[in-house]
This record gives C-alpha cells, structure tokens and sequence, in this order.
C-alpha cells in the first residue's frame, strides 16, 4: 500500500477535461499548496505539510503526471506545459473553495509553480521556491559541471521514444541514481518512501519525460515571452538553495532577483532534497514568507 501523510484526507479532484490529481489535505485557515519535484510524489513534504496544517489548510497534489494522479497521453507538446500543469493548480485550489493561495514548490513543483504565480498573479499571494531555477535561466546556465549534474535534462528533452526507452530498461537505476546523489542525509528518506517514490516514476515514465521535454521547448517560449515583456512575480517570492560555493559559476539570486523584485533568497546547509533533509529549516522560511 502506499504511504500516506498521517492525519491528511486524500481526494480525487478533477481539473481539467479527462484529468484528475490525487491530493492530500488537511487543517483550517489561510491556503498553501505545496507542489513536489523529481523523482517524487507530494510525500516529500509530510514533514513540512503536517507542520503548517495546524494553522492553515495544506493542499498537497500529486501533479499531472505524476504519483497517483492522472497521466494523460502528450499529443502536441502542450499536454505537460507549466501552463498547463499551472492551471491545474488554481483549478484545484478553486475546487477546495479557494481563489488565493500561498504555493511553494521543490524543483519540478517550482517550475509549476512559477508559472502559475507568472500567469495567475491575482491567485497566488505568496511564493516559496527550493533549489531550482526559473526554466530559462535553467537552460542558460546549463554547461561545465552544472550540465553534468543535470544530464537528465538533456536526455530527456530528446524527441519521443528514445529516453523514454533508455530510462524504461533501467528504471529503478535511473530513478535511483537521483535519489542517491542529490541527498547529503540518505537516512531523510527511508526505504518505505524511497520505495514509493521508485514505483511511482517507473510507473510514470512517459508522462515524467513528456514533462521534462515541455520544459526544454513549449515552456522556454513561454518564459521568453514573458522576459521580453518585463513580467515579473508580483508577490513576495523567497528562493532556497543548497550552498554550491561558487563551483557552479552562476549568480542564483541575481537570476531570481530579475523575475522576482520582492525576493529574499537564502542558501541553506541541505541537499537537494531540503523539505525531507532540512524540514525545520522549509517550515521557518514559509512561515517568515507568509509575514511579508
């Protein structure tokens, strides 16, 4: 059986034609939705989720895709846009009697949930992002040692069958590898979660990979566009990372800072996966974000 966050209802809410996300909800009070990353489900945030909810109703969302919500075939490239994937977060929120909503998210969940604070800035009130970059800064700065770290990317933007492929005769390795290296503390997943985590992507690969090549094509011209405009997040934003040094060669808070004029960007002592590996530390910066 998969695991659950204890003390959370789950619910299957429809939104969009032919698409449902399985979420977790639980508490009263002011909204947060929490969006998850790659390679996981809404699980990595129990430790966060069952913090915030007494005092505010947490919604945690499988996202299109992914876990156990729907995954709907991609025919044209748009299917797994963030605008997409976006829309289906306000929809979700609107379904559960909310048009504000406070929204953070972890790598994947952060391009979605970006998108979503670009495009529906009078829904999202306030926006907590955690170790990922806007998608267009992402691929400007991907080079040298920063795109060894994220080959996947690349093999994943590939057009349809090879990764797809590639990935499916080795998926637990695949999925795995990320889950070994991107964390400095293995024992802040355990193997019950690990497990999960494992079934879920390889159950998921093409609607995994459909998601990662809308980000390298569909989602680049949406950032462009909106670059080219001078759009910004017009709502306080704090940005989280893992302290690189300067080994990287990029300025992370300078890249947020153009999209995100009220921004405070911090650098934590985590890996990657920091809402499993640092929750205390992801509880404080949303409770702080959430004063601003």
């Amino acid at each position: 059986m998969t695991p659950r966050i204890p003390g959370f209802d789950y619910q299957r809410v429809t939104v969009a034609d032919g698409v449902s996300l399985n979420a977790a909800v639980a508490g009263s009070g002011s909204p947060i939705v929490l969006l998850h990353g790659f390679p996981q489900t809404h699980l990595m945030w129990r430790h966060v989720a069952a913090d915030l909810a007494a005092d505010h109703t947490v919604i945690c969302p499988d996202l299109r895709g992914y876990g156990d919500s729907d995954k709907p075939f991609d025919a044209d490239g748009e299917v797994y846009s963030k605008r997409t994937m976006g829309n289906d977060i306000v929809a979700l929120a609107k379904a559960f009697g909310y048009d504000r909503f406070a929204l953070a998210g972890h790598d994947r969940g952060v391009l979605v949930g970006f998108r979503t604070a670009l495009d529906h800035p009078d829904n999202v009130t306030h926006f907590l992002a955690l170790d990922v970059l806007p998608t267009l800064d992402m691929w400007d700065v991907m080079g040298g040692l920063t795109g060894v770290v994220g080959f996947h990317l690349f093999l994943m933007a590939q057009p349809v069958g090879l990764p797809e492929h590639m990935i499916g005769a080795t998926a637990d390795e695949f999925f795995g590898h990320f889950l070994d290296i991107w964390t400095r503390n293995p024992e802040a997943i355990p193997a019950e979660i690990r497990d999960a985590y494992l079934k879920a992507s390889r159950e998921a690969i093409p609607s995994i990979v459909a998601d990662y090549r809308a980000s390298a094509h569909i989602d680049v011209e949406h950032d462009r566009v909106d670059r080219a405009a001078g759009s910004t997040l017009r709502m306080p934003v704090t940005a989280m990372a893992q302290d690189w040094g300067a080994e990287l060669g990029f300025d992370a808070e300078a890249l947020w800072r153009a999209w995100a004029p009220d921004l405070h960007h911090e650098l934590i002592a985590s890996g990657h996966f920091m809402a499993e590996e640092a929750p205390a530390e992801i509880i404080r910066a949303m409770r702080e974000l959430l004063k601003r």
